[in-house]
């Protein structure tokens, strides 16, 4: 087998942030539970400690969302132009690679939707 087409590239690409971006989403969820967690019940001496850990690691999170939407924007737009090139005698791309690629479309529209 070949190398990857430029387009099973871009693909992958779009499929690695996506998957990146949720992954920020159930860690900032996690972080939520347990400052959640940290306020109900902050018995111990180190409660306060933690919880100013928490919501600062909480903080970090959020602020990597808007870098992961430029990204995965980005990336889009580069796997848009990769299947409009595509699409000309001569390409490279398998029927396979275009319909991952118009799966990769979706679910970066719709992660880019969910996150704004």
């Amino acid at each position: 087998m070949g190398p990857p087409s430029q387009l099973a590239i871009a693909t992958s690409v779009v499929n690695r942030l996506v998957k990146e971006e949720r992954s920020y989403h159930k860690e900032m969820e996690h972080q939520q539970s347990s400052i959640a967690k940290l306020e109900q019940g902050g018995g111990d001496e180190n409660a306060e400690f933690t919880l100013r850990q928490e919501r600062k690691a909480l903080e970090q999170t959020k602020a990597m969302f808007p870098e992961i939407r430029t990204k995965i924007q980005e990336a889009l737009n580069k796997l848009e132009q990769q299947l409009e090139q595509d699409k000309g005698p001569g390409d490279q791309s398998t029927p396979e690679d275009i319909t991952k690629a118009k799966e990769a479309i979706a679910s970066a529209l719709t992660a880019i939707r969910e996150s704004s």
